[in-house]
C-alpha cells in the first residue's frame, strides 16, 4: 500500500507502506525539503519526525519514512494529482475467491504516416493477494491528440494518473476507477492551461480490469475494447463521436459512419474541457469465463481494419502472433495512424479454497 505526502512546493510518495496502515496528506513546511533513500539507514532528522507524528504519522516506522520517502520538487511543467485525507484510506477488505490467470500480448507502432507515436498502454498487475482481490489488474490504452508532441504528453499522463490513483486510494474499485479517470483528466487539462503549446491536449483511455471473476470497462474516447468468446467478436465500448451519435440517432447508418470525414470527431476525452459536454466515462461490469479473448485498440487499427477481418485473426492465430498480425494488416491498409494493439486472454478462473 502506498502512502503519499504533500509538501508545500513540492510533493513526495512513499511505497510500499506496511499494509493496514491509513493513507493521508499533510503539508510539511520548506525547510525540511530534502531526500532520503535507503542509504539513511533509517534515520529521519527529528524536527520532522516530530513534524509528522504531529499530524498523525506515528503508526509509521522511521526507518520505513527514510527508506521510502523522497523529497523533491517536480519538473517545472509537471502537475501532481492532489488528494484529500478522506480519499487516501485504506483499501477495503474483500477474500480472494477467485484468482485469474492471464495471459497478455500487446505490440503499438507509430505507423506510415505520423512523426510519432501517440498512443500509450500500459498494465500493472499486482503480486499481493489483498490488492488482487480489491483492485485486481488493469490494462489500458490511451490514443493522445494536440500538436507540438502534446498527445504524447497527454496519453502518459492519462496512463500514470489513472493507475496510481486507481492502486492508492480506498472506496470500491468502481468508485476508486471512477475517481482515477477524474483525476487524470483534471491533471491533463491543468497542465493545457498552464503551458501555451500544451494547450488543448487530450486523450482517450480505454481499460480492461480484471479483478476476480470479473471484468470492467473504463472508456473515455473512440478507443475500443472488445470481447472475443466462443467465436463471436463483440465491442463493448462505445465510441464518444459524432458520427456513432449519428447512429444512435439513425442519421447515419453504421456503413456510412465507417467512411465519413467526421469519423475522427470524439465528443468526450480525458483534458479536453466542454460546458456543453461534461466528461461523463462509461463505467460498467461483466462476468469473466474461460476463454475470453479480450482486444484493446487504438483507432489506427479499427479505422484500418475491419471487425470482420479482426475476428477472423483472432480465431486462426494463437496470441502473440495475432497482435502481429492485426498490426501488420494495419500498416498494410495505409498506416495512417498509431497503432496500439493488447491482447489479453483469460486462461483460467482459479477458485481460491
Amino acid at each position: 500500500m502506498l502512502g503519499v505526502l504533500k509538501f508545500s512546493g513540492s510533493h513526495a510518495s512513499a511505497g510500499n507502506l506496511q499494509e493496514g496502515f491509513k493513507l493521508t496528506t499533510i503539508t510539511v513546511p520548506p525547510e525540511y525539503e530534502r531526500t532520503y533513500s535507503e542509504k539513511s539507514k533509517g534515520s529521519v532528522p527529528p524536527a520532522l519526525w516530530g513534524h509528522l507524528k504531529a499530524r498523525g504519522l506515528s503508526q509509521i516506522p522511521q526507518q520505513e519514512v527514510a527508506r521510502l520517502v523522497r523529497i523533491c520538487k517536480p519538473p517545472m511543467e509537471e502537475i501532481t494529482a492532489e488528494f484529500t485525507r478522506d480519499e487516501l484510506i485504506a483499501l477495503p477488505t474483500e477474500p480472494l475467491r477467485v484468482i485469474p490467470h492471464l495471459k497478455v500480448a500487446v505490440r503499438s507502432e507509430i505507423g506510415l504516416v505520423r512523426e510519432n507515436n501517440e498512443d500509450k498502454f500500459e498494465f500493472y498487475e499486482p503480486d499481493e493477494a489483498q490488492l488482487l482481490a480489491v483492485r485486481g489488474s488493469v490494462y489500458l490504452v490511451c490514443d493522445g491528440m494536440g500538436g507540438h508532441n502534446a498527445g504524447q504528453i497527454a496519453s502518459e499522463l492519462a496512463t500514470r494518473h489513472f493507475l496510481y490513483t486507481y492502486y492508492h486510494t480506498g472506496g470500491t474499485a468502481y468508485e476508486s476507477a471512477q475517481r482515477a479517470v477524474f483525476y487524470a483528466h483534471e491533471t491533463i487539462a491543468n497542465m493545457g492551461r498552464k503551458v501555451p503549446s500544451r494547450r488543448d491536449m487530450g486523450t482517450t483511455l480505454t481499460a480492461l480490469i480484471v479483478r476476480q471473476d470479473e471484468g470492467m470497462l473504463v472508456h473515455v474516447g473512440d478507443s475500443r475494447l472488445y470481447r472475443y468468446r466462443e467465436g463471436e467478436l463483440r465491442q463493448l465500448s462505445r465510441d464518444h463521436t459524432l458520427v456513432a451519435q449519428w447512429v444512435e440517432q439513425g442519421i447515419l447508418t453504421p456503413e456510412q459512419a465507417r467512411t465519413s470525414p467526421y469519423k475522427n470527431v470524439i465528443r468526450q476525452a480525458l483534458g479536453i474541457t466542454s460546458d456543453e459536454e461534461p466528461l461523463q466515462p462509461d463505467i460498467e461490469t461483466f462476468p469473466l469465463q474461460e476463454g475470453d479473448l479480450y482486444l484493446l485498440c487504438s483507432d489506427g487499427l479499427t479505422d484500418m481494419v475491419p471487425d470482420e477481418e479482426i475476428a477472423r485473426i483472432l480465431a486462426s492465430e494463437p496470441l502473440t502472433r495475432a497482435v502481429w498480425k492485426l498490426l501488420d494488416r494495419a500498416l498494410a491498409e495505409g498506416g495512417y495512424d498509431n497503432v496500439t494493439v493488447m491482447l489479453v486472454y483469460v486462461r483460467q478462473l482459479e477458485p481460491v479454497p
